[in-house]
C-alpha cells in the first residue's frame, strides 16, 4: 500500500486546540466488529465494556522537553529532547540556522550550558551539567504537538497529562488516556473491569511525517517500553476467564504487541520500532480506545490494520461530517478488532 491511501481532508476548524471543559467530556465513536458506527459520549464507555475485561494503560509522564538557548556565536537554538539516555545525557532534535557541531556548546541560561557530544542520524547527543530531568523541569516547556497553536499554559500542564501518569520520559502524551478521570476509573472498577499498566515513553517521532511513497519503505523511530510481570499475569488471568484485553491508546497496544513478537507475551523492558500496517495479525489486543489521527500517519495505518481499512475510512468520513474534534485534545473512538480472515 502507499502512504497516499491513508490521506484525507480535514477542516482546520475540527483540530481541537483546547481540551474539553472537563475530562471525559468528549464524544466517543464506537466502531463495531462489523464496522457499524454509533455516536456516544465518553462517559458511556463502561457500558461498552464487560465485567472481566482488562484495560491496559500507558503510565508514562510527559516531560518539559522543549528548550530554548543560544550557541557561542549568539545564534538561537530550539531543542526538543527526544529521549533521556542517562542521568546527564539526552538525545534531541535541534532547530537552528546552522546545526551546532560536536565539541560546541549551547547556553540555556547563565548557569546552564550543554555540551554537544555527537550527531546520531537526525538527533544530537547532549551532555547536561545537572540531571536532565531537573534541568527540563526548571527551564523546559511542555512540548505540545505542532498542530496546537498556542503557547503552553498552566492548564495544559495539567490536561496534557493523564491522571495516572507516573514514569517521566515521554515527549508526547498517550492521548487516549487524557479522557479518563478518577470518577471514570472508579466506575470501571465498580463494574468489574480491571486495569493494568505498561510504560512506553512516546517519542517526538510520533509527529514526524512519513516521507516515503510505499508504506513498506518507512522506518519507525525506536521507543522504550516496560511490561510489568503483574500486567502479564493480569492478561493471562483475563484470557483464562474469557475477558477482553482493551488497550488504552496506540502506545499501550504497540508495547503489548512488541512484547509478544516471539509468540508469547513476556514481561520486561525493551526497545520497539514496530510498524503495524494492514495485514498485521494482532496477538494480544481485542479492542482499542484511541483518538483520531493525522492524515498519512503511521497511527492511522495502525488503526486501519486493527479495525479494517474500509471501516476506518467510513469512521473518519462520519466523524468529519458529524464535526467530531480531532487529534490530541479531541474526541475518541472505541474500536473492536476486525476478525482475522
Amino acid at each position: 500500500m502507499q502512504v497516499a491511501d491513508f490521506d484525507f481532508d480535514l477542516p482546520d476548524a475540527l483540530i481541537a486546540q483546547l481540551p474539553p471543559a472537563v475530562r471525559g467530556g468528549s464524544r466517543l465513536l464506537h466502531v463495531g466488529v462489523s464496522g457499524a458506527l454509533a455516536d456516544r459520549r465518553f462517559c458511556e464507555l463502561p457500558t461498552l465494556l464487560h465485567p472481566g475485561d482488562l484495560l491496559v494503560m500507558n503510565d508514562t509522564r510527559v516531560i518539559k522537553a522543549r528548550l530554548f538557548g543560544s550557541k557561542d556565536s549568539g545564534g538561537k537554538v530550539e531543542l526538543l529532547v527526544e529521549r533521556v539516555t542517562g542521568e546527564f545525557e539526552a538525545q534531541a532534535f535541534i532547530r537552528a540556522s546552522h546545526a551546532p557541531k560536536p565539541g560546541s556548546r549551547i547556553h540555556l541560561s547563565e548557569k546552564i550550558t550543554l555540551d554537544v557530544l555527537a550527531r546520531q542520524d537526525d538527533l544530537t547527543l547532549l551532555c547536561f551539567p545537572r540531571p536532565v530531568l531537573e534541568v527540563l523541569e526548571q527551564l523546559g516547556q511542555l512540548p505540545l504537538p505542532p498542530y496546537i497553536e498556542h503557547t503552553p499554559t498552566a492548564d495544559d500542564e495539567a490536561r496534557y497529562q493523564t491522571v495516572y501518569a507516573n514514569e517521566p520520559g515521554a515527549v508526547a502524551a498517550p492521548t487516549a488516556g487524557l479522557h479518563f478521570d478518577d470518577a471514570m476509573l472508579g466506575a470501571l472498577h465498580e463494574r468489574g473491569i480491571r486495569t493494568a499498566r505498561v510504560t512506553l515513553h512516546v517519542g517526538a517521532g510520533t509527529f514526524q511525517p512519513v516521507r516515503v511513497v510505499r508504506i513498506a519503505d518507512h522506518r519507525m523511530h525506536s521507543e522504550r517500553y516496560t511490561i510489568p510481570q503483574a500486567t502479564v499475569d493480569a492478561i493471562l488471568e483475563t484470557r483464562a476467564r474469557g475477558g477482553r484485553l482493551v488497550a488504552v491508546g496506540t502506545t499501550s497496544l504497540r508495547a503489548l504487541e512488541a512484547a509478544a513478537q516471539a509468540g508469547t507475551l513476556h514481561a520486561g523492558s525493551g526497545e520497539t520500532d514496530i510498524f503495524i500496517t494492514p495485514g498485521y495479525r494482532f496477538q494480544v489486543v481485542d479492542a482499542l480506545i484511541t483518538n483520531f489521527h493525522l492524515p498519512r500517519s503511521t497511527l492511522l495505518m495502525l488503526v486501519s490494520a486493527f479495525a479494517g481499512v474500509d471501516a476506518i475510512r467510513a469512521a473518519y468520513a462520519h466523524a468529519i461530517a458529524e464535526r467530531y474534534r480531532f487529534f490530541s485534545y479531541g474526541d475518541a473512538m472505541f474500536l473492536e478488532k476486525r476478525p482475522t480472515e
